[in-house]
């Protein structure tokens, strides 16, 4: 199927993720993205191994965060490369980048310089802290920034047991704003189609990872009692959480009253489900620590994959902890299409993974591979600029290209 974005162009100037994974997600979607990358460098994600493409210089974090793109080589530090830049703004709808606050106007990139040159332009920055505030030119980085937004004191387990603020095992708050960047522009873009003007979007990795606190940033502003740490428990349902099983560990998600008196009529403890101290979600919370330690045994007398046969024929919602193997084997994965194919020009098949989004049972994943560096300039300047061998041979000669 067509893209749904196939008429909008990106010339994006961003690297590492945050700005990545959201020109990849508006890829994904059918828009033409122009990633401009430095002559002989690039985008500092292709050496951010090991692991390394079999048979490239090319590392796999680079891979996972480039689908679908055009790689452009320019120098944007000389003033040809800006000149180049300029000319192409015109033929793009949208500019993503990712440069600390002001670090775009001395290349007179920045959106004043080039909402001059095209007024409708949607011009996203994304920064650590946003365009103003006292943080404003203070590099963000993601770690930092899961500290600083406050999901580390909600991650890991309780200091009573040991435990100490754990960050996320991916990019939580890059990975985050990518999502509301991309949301941001397709408003943005709605918008345009509606008034003819443009806008500057202004996304902040901080303001991100606050933004997704969700329930435990409601539960202190409503109570001002300040969340802690839990390990894997839930702190507004019970029983929600991992229990050890002969065998390893299940994840028990009991989400209502009726699904807690199911799993205590089959793990043989239906006395529990009846007791008055843990009737509702509420008692159960407020009882917590009477009830968790009742429950371990029952959990520990059968193994995990007993559990998930017992457990998901009477609804009670529960599932295993998989390892990332265990992951891309399991058959529903499989089925959805999570791990695709694309065919690389130096390793041939190379896999990478899937975009959850489906259009009409479709899955919206761009066919282009990750490009390699500069692969794309001179189709793309002689398309878009119009320049012929000569000039690019000239510019590639001076270091522009």
């Amino acid at each position: 199927m067509s893209g749904p974005l196939q008429n909008i162009r990106i010339l994006d100037l961003s690297r590492i993720l945050a700005g990545p994974w959201c020109s990849q997600l508006l890829a994904d979607m059918g828009a033409e993205v122009i990633k401009i990358e430095r002559p002989g460098e690039g985008d500092d994600t292709r050496r951010w191994g090991p692991p390394w493409l079999p048979g490239t210089e090319e590392a796999a974090y680079y891979l996972g965060t480039n689908r679908g793109k055009q790689s452009v080589t320019i120098d944007m530090a000389k003033a040809e490369g800006q000149a180049l830049l300029h000319q192409l703004v015109p033929h793009c709808d949208v500019v993503l980048e990712n440069f600390k606050v002001g670090g775009l106007q001395k290349y007179r990139l920045d959106y004043a310089s080039l909402k001059a040159i095209k007024p409708d332009l949607v011009y996203c920055s994304i920064t650590g802290f946003g365009q103003d505030g006292p943080y404003a030119r203070r590099a963000g980085y993601d770690f930092m920034i899961q500290g600083m937004g406050g999901i580390m004191s909600l991650t890991g387990q309780p200091d009573s047991e040991g435990g100490g603020p754990v960050k996320i095992g991916v990019a939580f708050a890059d990975i985050f704003t990518g999502l509301y960047a991309a949301n941001a522009i397709l408003a943005a873009l709605w918008q345009r189609n509606q008034t003819g003007q443009g806008t500057h979007i202004d996304m902040a990795l901080l303001d991100v990872q606050v933004g997704v606190l969700a329930n435990q940033a409601l539960n202190y502003l409503t109570s001002g009692t300040v969340p802690q740490r839990l390990g894997n428990a839930h702190p507004n349902i019970v029983p929600y959480q991992t229990f050890a099983t002969a065998d390893g560990h299940l994840i028990l998600a009991v989400g209502n009253d009726t699904q807690f008196q199911r799993f205590c009529q089959e793990a043989g403890c239906a006395e529990l489900g009846q007791d008055p101290r843990f009737a509702t979600n509420a008692d159960r919370v407020a009882n917590r620590d009477t009830l968790i330690p009742l429950l371990v045994p029952y959990l520990q007398a059968r193994s995990t994959d007993a559990w998930l046969a017992a457990l998901e024929p009477l609804g009670v919602p529960c599932g295993p902890i998989n390892t990332l193997d265990r992951v891309f084997a399991d058959p529903q994965v499989r089925h959805r299409g999570m791990a695709l194919e694309r065919l690389h020009p130096q390793a041939g098949p190379v896999r990478l993974l899937g975009n959850p989004i489906r259009f009409d049972g479709q899955a919206l994943n761009a066919e282009r591979p990750p490009p390699l560096l500069g692969a794309d300039t001179d189709s793309v300047l002689k398309t878009l600029l119009d320049m012929d061998s000569a000039q690019l041979a000239a510019l590639r000669a001076d270091g522009v290209i």
